[in-house]
Parts: structure tokens; C-alpha cells; sequence
């Protein structure tokens, strides 16, 4: 069974400071107001790489990887 990685963003607990944009630009925009819109699809490979770096950076906790099983 394949394990792949989503990421998730808590709303209440992100400030809106971007950083994980610039990290990760592959997956996730900024709306209007400068709070992240991620994209659903899973990651892997060198992205998940990005996306682990993108986590371990927020300053506010707010990001993470919810592992997600497949078939």
C-alpha cells in the first residue's frame, strides 16, 4: 500500500505571512489577502522535499503533511 503526502493548512493559526508560497510555489498561491490556497493533489519526489522544507519553516506552526494512504 503506497503512502503518498497532502498539505494541509490550519486557517485559524496562519498569519498570513507567505513564506510558504515562496517556498513552495508548485502547490501553494496567496489569495487577495496574502493566506495560502493549497493545492489538494498529493505530493512526492523532490516536491515533497520542498513541501517538508515549507512545514519546518512556518513560523506559526499553521502548515502540514497529513499522510495519505492509496491503493
Amino acid at each position: 500500500m503506497a503512502v503518498s503526502f497532502r498539505i494541509r493548512v490550519d486557517m485559524i493559526a496562519c498569519d498570513g505571512r507567505g513564506l510558504c508560497a515562496d517556498l513552495l510555489p508548485e502547490r501553494i498561491r496567496l489569495d487577495d489577502w496574502g493566506y495560502p490556497m493549497i493545492d489538494p493533489t498529493s505530493v512526492s519526489g523532490v516536491v515533497l522535499d520542498h513541501a517538508r522544507r515549507a512545514v519546518a519553516a512556518c513560523p506559526v506552526l499553521a502548515l502540514k503533511l497529513e499522510a495519505v494512504r492509496g491503493s
